[in-house]
């Protein structure tokens, strides 16, 4: 699993709309890249919708919030919709990215893992709980807490 001090590994990977999403478009803001085992699930959502809750605050910061789970792009889409989420759900059908980062599971789906990312984009912190608390919480000390 990538590791802060690493280098965020960059991607190209389709977003809810089916648009490319490339991680390295993103450079100079700082990111919470958190990956997700499934969409519209109880702890998915609840992490989801923790991250929307506060996304005007991270904006704010400049910081970019992204999930990535291993659904297709119709489940992304359906779940931004569902809960009003603005920010880029990556479709990760291929696992590719999930793999990169080292958190695919046994059963073929992404663990619940956070990266958060500085500007220049090197890991600076790794969350790895299965609640969703601990994401949320860490993400908000690191970027918007003064």
């Amino acid at each position: 699993m990538i590791a802060a001090g690493d280098t965020a590994p960059d991607f190209v990977a389709p977003d809810q709309d089916g648009n490319p999403f490339r991680l390295s478009s993103l450079k100079g803001s700082p990111v919470v890249l958190y990956f997700y085992p499934k969409a519209d699930t109880p702890g998915c959502t609840i992490e989801t919708k923790g991250f929307r809750d506060v996304q005007a605050e991270y904006l704010a910061r400049k910081v970019r919030v992204v999930g990535v789970s291993v659904d297709d792009c119709p489940a992304q889409k359906a779940f931004a919709q569902k809960y009003g989420i603005a920010f880029p759900l990556i479709a990760d059908k291929s696992k590719s990215v999930a793999t990169a980062y080292g958190v695919l599971g046994p059963r073929g789906l992404a663990r619940r893992v956070t990266f958060l990312i500085d500007s220049h984009g090197t890991v600076v912190e790794v969350i790895e709980a299965s609640s969703p608390d601990p994401h949320l919480e860490r993400a908000r000390a690191r970027f918007l807490t003064p």
